[in-house]
């Protein structure tokens, strides 16, 4: 096996030398092409979207029998590659090999996490740095933390581990030819002058291939920003929502994509497709509701002290929306407060905050209609959960062991809009309690729709829990903000609803200064 893979490394190492050497070698043009400069493309006005993640890896999942196709039905593909290499077609296939490494080097860090969002993740990453140490915020399947590894490393409180693996194989991609393969470096760009398909998906013309931290790539589209809005707002709050809600959400999105632009730095790009950013699938058919929206509030962000406002959104805030250090362990934003989601009679019934249990059961109790956004399917829910279950998911995170038993389940700290922010579950391990904490309640108790819930024990071993909401709870209510243009009101006065104090502005300002 060894002896195959130095031939294959002398093969290719040999093939892309020749190349180089030859008519292939880049242009100015094309080094220009390959520039990847985060903050000049949002200025004009465009996103890196990381489509598929972990390409070549174990963890790869679209690339069949590690290879993509590339197809173009008008016109021609055009592919420059970092070490010289341009090529032009009809279509592309690009397969990955692992090449061994002729000097295998040993990779040490110190790993923090996981930790349930990009937003917990970040506020940690600046205490440590706050500290003196070079820090990562890094996603390889979960949120975590990186620091160097060093001998002499102080006890840390946050939970980490040490991080060891000899690096012993490049995954490289390949371009592959009838007779031959060519060995290509990153970045890659494709691009072309129609649409491109990809592994049987019409995505769209410009492309990235990105090597990321893992030793895995990255396909990365670029794209103008309503572009990636009207992949968007279809999957998010849905394209046969009313007009003005669809206003909204077109405004959040944008927004939001632009003030969380880093959130992929160390990879270079802005954005995932997932629910850890927004969800993006490329638009087959462009529905006239989704882009009339998306047109009349055509560079239109929310701002706050005349910068983007982090708009965060959920699909139902229960009837109560929460601040934003309520939900994560990060700052609180003056913009976000908790409020009762509902007509102004029914703020005169309601007065925040919820402290008690039987203080929000009451609030569960009362007349659903009352509230914005009460036809959700998760606005009011209940859940049976057993301590077996409970026990499964602490064991998958760790967190105990498997001779370890629930015994109890405990709110010991309510946000002001009486979501759980300190959950404790007890084991038969003498003075050995599980403490979550805000977002990591649903991260490791991943069948909790939201953290606003009340406990009702049932038995020794089974708990009921009556609930309301799905998400966050931080922001716009997509649900509320359905049934708020229902009811007549415009998308200007569902963000001013929902976001206090926030202004609209034209995103050319920002940009100009930025």
């Amino acid at each position: 096996m060894k002896l195959k893979f130095a031939f294959l490394n002398l093969f290719l190492g040999c093939i892309s030398l020749l190349l180089i050497n030859t008519k292939f070698t880049s242009n100015v043009k094309g080094e220009e092409l390959l520039k990847i400069e985060l903050n000049n493309e949002i200025k004009k006005g465009k996103f890196l979207i990381g489509l598929k993640q972990y390409l070549g890896g174990e963890n790869d999942s679209f690339s069949k029998k590690k290879n993509i196709n590339l197809i173009t039905e008008k016109g021609f593909l055009n592919l420059i590659s970092s070490n010289g290499i341009k090529h032009k077609s009809k279509e592309i296939n690009i397969s990955w090999v692992d090449i061994p490494i002729k000097n295998p080097k040993t990779v040490e860090r110190i790993v923090f996490g996981p930790f349930a969002s990009y937003e917990s993740a970040k506020k940690q990453a600046e205490k440590l740095k706050d500290k003196g140490f070079e820090t990562t915020v890094a996603y390889p399947k979960n949120w975590e933390v990186w620091i160097p590894f060093e001998d002499d490393l102080p006890e840390f409180e946050l939970k980490n581990k040490i991080f060891r693996k000899i690096k012993d194989i490049q995954i490289t991609p390949v371009l592959r030819g009838e007779f031959s393969l060519m060995k290509l470096e990153g970045p890659i760009y494709i691009y072309a002058q129609e649409d491109i398909t990809i592994n049987g998906v019409n995505f769209g013309k410009n492309f990235y291939l990105l090597k990321d931290l893992y030793g895995t790539w990255t396909l990365v589209q670029k794209i103008e920003f309503d572009d990636y809005l009207a992949g968007v707002l279809p999957y998010e709050i849905g394209q046969n929502s009313p007009l003005e809600a669809l206003k909204a959400q077109a405004v959040i999105a944008r927004t939001w994509g632009i003030f969380n632009s880093d959130r992929f730095n160390m990879d270079k790009y802005h954005l995932c497709i997932t629910t850890q950013c927004q969800v993006y699938k490329p638009f087959k058919i462009t529905n006239k509701k989704v882009q009339k929206a998306i047109e009349a509030t055509s560079n239109l962000i929310l701002t706050y002290g005349n910068q983007p406002i982090n708009a965060f959104y959920h699909g139902s805030n229960g009837g109560v929306s929460a601040s934003a250090g309520e939900s994560w362990q990060i700052q609180d934003y003056s913009y976000f407060n908790s409020v009762i989601d509902g007509s102004k009679s029914l703020n005169k019934i309601f007065k925040l905050p919820i402290k008690s249990e039987s203080d929000l059961n009451n609030f569960l109790n009362f007349d659903k209609e009352q509230f914005y956004g009460s036809n959700h399917s998760l606005f009011r829910w209940n859940k049976k959960i057993s301590s077996l279950e409970i026990k499964e998911k602490l064991i998958k995170n760790k967190l105990i062991n498997i001779n370890d038993d629930v015994l109890g389940l405990n709110s010991i700290e309510r946000g002001y809009s009486g979501r759980v922010k300190k959950l404790e579950i007890q084991t038969n391990k003498v003075n050995k309690s599980i403490i979550l904490v805000k977002d990591d309640i649903r991260r490791v108790l991943n069948f909790i729709p939201s953290n606003l819930f009340t406990i009702n024990k049932l038995s020794d071993d089974l708990w009921l829990l009556r609930g309301g909401g799905f998400g966050h709870g931080v922001g716009l209510s997509q649900s509320g903000a359905i049934e708020m243009a229902k009811l007549g009101f415009s998308y200007e006065q569902i963000l001013d609803h929902y976001y206090r104090d926030a202004k609209l502005k034209k995103i050319e300002k920002f940009l100009n200064e930025s």
